[in-house]
């Protein structure tokens, strides 16, 4: 039986493969057709490698294990690259949400979320851009296990709009800093810098208070920029 290193330089991939997929429905047809055999080959050999190192004495395993874990790791990284270029683009949404403005992926967030805090996030967005109509919507902290958040900028940022399975949370960057006459800051409250405002379901917001909320923040931004 080959090692895991001979398998891993047997399957060594083309550099095109990890590139991202940009073509049509009938090129990409194509080439899923060419790239999913040596696919089925890979998942093939590495499993029975793998069955080969569970299947040692067990002193022998440790060493042999030792040796080929680098390998191994690198196989799986291959393996990995070549199965998402037989993904079909349609299927791929973070490559998606990269082609999107930030304006519409708080449009999406808004319709995913489909309930209360999609309609509270829609009211505050609505305020935010009547009490500044210059203000900027950008789209932060994207990751695999978070889809991203919206955030609001005038000569720096003004606040996110965070959405929880029981709040909708709006924290403000310079908060602390800001005369919150009304009491809308309900959350972060022990923060140096920041604070926050918490929307639970049946709410209702002070529209006139948050409005003047914002301004101030814009206000503080601009500033300090001078």
């Amino acid at each position: 039986m080959p090692s895991v290193a001979q398998l891993v330089v047997a399957h060594r991939l083309p550099s095109h493969t990890g590139v991202p997929i940009q073509r049509s429905s009938s090129q990409w047809t194509t080439r899923s057709s060419q790239l999913r055999p040596p696919l089925r080959k890979l998942q093939s050999d590495y499993d029975e490698r793998r069955l080969a190192c569970t299947g040692r004495p067990q002193g022998l395993r440790n060493g042999a294990d030792r040796r080929d874990a680098a390998a191994l790791r690198s196989f799986a990284r291959r393996r990995k690259r070549l199965r998402g270029a037989v993904t079909s683009p349609t299927m791929n949404k973070s490559s998606a949400q990269k082609d999107e403005s930030p304006s519409e992926l708080i449009d999406a967030r808004i319709k995913e979320l489909g309930d209360w805090r999609g309609k509270t996030l829609s009211t505050v967005r609505g305020l935010i851009k009547q009490a500044d109509p210059e203000v900027v919507e950008e789209w932060k902290w994207r990751k695999a296990s978070n889809p991203g958040v919206p955030v609001w900028y005038h000569q720096g940022p003004i606040c996110t709009g965070e959405t929880y399975k029981s709040v909708v949370k709006l924290t403000f960057f310079k908060g602390a800093s800001l005369n919150d006459a009304s009491g809308l800051f309900n959350s972060s409250l022990e923060g140096k810098t920041r604070r926050a405002i918490d929307f639970h379901e049946d709410d209702e917001i002070d529209e006139n208070a948050f409005t003047i909320l914002i301004r101030a923040a814009v206000s503080l931004n601009e500033s300090s920029s001078r």
